[in-house]
């Protein structure tokens, strides 16, 4: 409850910043004069919640980045493996993919129009390329630390490779894999709004940028609020998820609420008499691994 506390004073001081800074119209190198209020901007938010148009930017701003990410997600993790598994895919898909993997998602807008017959499609192309790349790279990293002792076991088990890639592949990238799609889905949120703004008819970017132009800067922060928001509840989706389906593994660095333990201070050892030889203790473990 302290922590959850703390967090919300840190939210609230913040807000409350903001509310003297541009309610004194402050201008020290940084214009806080020309910054819409936090009461200016709750009256737009409230406004925009009892109109239509907000509920369907949301709705297809939701529906273009969960499209396009699900679909990075699977070929993603699968190009990944293929790519760390196998030498041939690795000769010809490697060198394809890291001259376009620099090639920021946002500069395939003019590809997309082109190459696309609707707006729609070019945007889920764009969320698409963004996520794809940090899935892929962290999957193939994954893949090629995993240690090869898991491998010969389940080969010596009689396991093939497909029971090699369900049984130590996959649940061994699987953190790897997180790490890519936590990534993947906030570079992702970055390209749709970006996006919407040059190509969309409808969206949370498509919205914002449209309040920009007609000089509506409380509707300007609905927006960035409303896409900040957003990508901390789909960031933090993944997240669960992938605690969720890595479990087993031992989470010893930190746990939120808990503390670690002081160490057992040992009793010292009893003292040797004189006269009697003591083995080293590499000896004694070795004695009681034998036993």
């Amino acid at each position: 409850m302290t922590r959850y506390a703390l967090r919300l004073v840190s939210l609230a001081g913040a807000l409350g910043l903001w509310q003297l800074l541009t309610g004194l119209d402050v201008d020290l190198w940084l214009r806080f004069s020309q910054f819409p209020t936090v009461t200016d901007v709750a009256g737009a938010f409230a406004g925009r919640l009892s109109g239509p148009d907000y509920w369907t930017d949301l709705t297809d701003s939701l529906t273009r980045i969960l499209t396009g990410f699900l679909l990075a997600a699977v070929l993603g993790v699968a190009a990944g493996v293929l790519v760390a598994r196998s030498r041939l895919a690795e000769d010809l898909l490697g060198p394809l993919l890291e001259v376009v993997r620099p090639i920021p998602a946002i500069a395939l807008v003019p590809v997309a129009i082109l190459l696309f017959p609707s707006n729609e499609q070019g945007i889920v192309f764009i969320t698409f390329t963004a996520a794809f790349f940090p899935v892929l790279v962290s999957t193939r990293h994954a893949v090629r630390a995993l240690t090869p002792v898991w491998e010969e076991a389940v080969r010596t088990m009689g396991g093939g490779r497909w029971r090699i890639l369900a049984s130590v592949v996959l649940p061994g990238a699987l953190p790897g894999v997180f790490g890519g799609l936590s990534v993947g889905i906030g570079v992702s949120w970055i390209c749709v709004i970006s996006a919407e703004m040059i190509s969309g008819q409808y969206g949370v970017g498509y919205r914002t940028w449209q309040d920009y132009t007609v000089v509506d800067y409380p509707g300007v922060f609905v927006g960035m609020v409303t896409i900040g928001v957003l990508g901390w509840l789909t960031s933090t989706a993944v997240e669960l998820l992938g605690r969720r389906l890595t479990r087993w593994l031992p989470r010893t660095s930190y746990l939120p609420g808990v503390r670690p333990r002081p160490a057992r201070a040992q009793a010292p050892a009893p003292p040797v008499p004189a006269g009697v030889r003591t083995r080293p203790a590499s000896e004694e473990t070795r004695d009681e691994h034998l036993v």
